[in-house]
Parts: C-alpha cells; structure tokens; sequence
C-alpha cells in the first residue's frame, strides 16, 4: 500500500532539503525514510534507489538554479550579464550547497540532454554574445566561465578565502573585473 502523502515529487524536495543539511553523499533512501517515518519499502514505489533519487535531486538543482540565473539575466548585456549570472551561480551554491552539489552529478547522456543543463550552456553563450567570440573560443570561454565559478564557490564554501585580505567578496569583484576584461580582449589563436 502507497502511503498517504508521499510523491516523488515530494521525495526529491525533500532528499534536496536534506542535501542541504547533511551533503548531497549522505542522501540515501533510508535517510529519506528515516526523515519521514517510514520503513525503506515504502519509497520504492516512488523511487527505484538511491541512485534514482539522487538523479531526481540533480535535475531539481539544475532546474532551480537555470530559472534563477535566467531571471538574473533579463535585460542585461555584457558585464552586467556576466556578473549577474556569476552571481546568480554563486548565490544558489551557498544557499543550497547540497543541491549545488547534486547539480554537478554525472547524468547518462539521455538524462543530460532532457535536463535544463542545455539552458546553462545557452545561458552563457547568450552572454558571450555581448563580446562577439566566435567559435571555437566561445566553447573555450564556456569552459573557463564555468572552470572559474565553480572554482571560486568550491574553494570559498570550504572556507578557503577566510584566512586572510582582502575578503571574499572583494575578490569576488576583481574576478568579474578581470573575466570581463579578459572577454573583451580574448587573445588571438
């Protein structure tokens, strides 16, 4: 018998609540069973495993953090697209460092392809229009985007940045500086 309540919607929502809390490698089904009350059996009519529910929560982040940094985006161009998507990026990972992980979870390639991964890409191409980069450096400048953001927000959620000046934040801004000044002078192959 299905218990009353439980969706995989509502599973998903909440094993990304609890990868917020206790890291996204701690998410199991039985830690989701545990949270609700309930024996392991009585999820598996919504999820296959752990595996599944750890794809679920993937696909939520990529969603959730896609429509955050699309809202981010409208209306800008050049550094202030870039800043507002690099912010947009970077707010989510610190408020939701759990999901930010599960959104770095290797997906089969049919998975990748229906997920809102393909946005990210069309997202940051959609900004490096604004510094007329063809390709293939428009793919090399991708890569570095996400090389540096994802770089800066793993580095500072663990803490690496807090030793010592200029704080975070400042070199958060001189790292926008210098990505902006770098795109609108991409050197010549």
């Amino acid at each position: 018998m299905v218990r009353a309540g439980l969706t995989a919607e509502r599973l998903t929502q909440a094993g990304a609540e609890l990868a917020d809390q206790v890291g996204f490698e701690k998410v199991t089904v039985s830690a989701l069973a545990r949270r609700f009350g309930v024996k392991d059996a009585s999820l598996y009519s919504h999820l296959k495993n752990s595996q599944d529910l750890k794809t679920r929560i993937a696909l939520l982040a990529l969603a959730e953090l896609a429509d955050r940094v699309a809202a981010a985006l409208a209306g800008r161009a050049g550094k202030d697209a870039l800043a507002a998507f690099a912010n947009a990026y970077r707010d989510y990972a610190r408020e939701h460092p759990g999901r930010y992980e599960a959104a770095r979870l290797r997906l089969d390639p049919e998975t990748a392809a229906a997920s809102a991964g393909g946005r990210h890409a069309q997202m940051t191409r959609a900004i490096l229009r604004g510094y007329d980069l063809t390709e293939p450096d428009q793919t090399h400048a991708v890569r570095l985007l996400g090389s540096v953001f994802h770089g800066y927000v793993s580095l500072e959620t663990a803490g690496g940045f807090s030793h010592s000046a200029p704080d975070s934040e400042e070199s958060w801004s001189r790292v926008l500086d210098a990505l902006d000044a770098l795109l609108r002078n991409w050197p010549a192959p």
